[in-house]
């Protein structure tokens, strides 16, 4: 059923972004970035560069913090690791078979 849902919502949008093509699509505005001013740009490329620049901020914004939470576990992995490896010694014992206490004692 997502699968379906999925389809359908793509369809949605896919609809009304023809009809604020379609709408708009005579529209003209004039750009203004600050230190360079656009006259008579269609509304249409407007809203779908702002889309699509919104879109690259989110994407580095979200890569920006997946490298923060891989570094964060990364370094958790380390400091459990170690302190596993510097467990006390006594632990190996309680799991040791009986031939290699022996062989440990010679």
């Amino acid at each position: 059923m997502s699968r379906l849902t999925g389809v359908v919502v793509v369809l949605v949008v896919l609809a009304m972004v023809m009809l604020f093509a379609r709408g708009n699509g005579t529209e003209r505005v004039t750009l203004d970035l600050g230190l360079f001013t656009f006259e008579r740009v269609p509304l249409t490329y407007v809203a779908f560069g702002s889309l699509f620049v919104g879109m690259l901020v989110m994407l580095v914004a979200g890569i920006h913090a997946d490298l923060r939470v891989r570094r964060f576990l990364r370094e958790r992995l380390e400091e459990e690791d170690w302190h596993e490896r510097h467990l006390d010694r006594s632990q190996r014992d309680l799991f040791a078979s009986p031939h290699e206490e022996e062989e440990t004692a010679s």
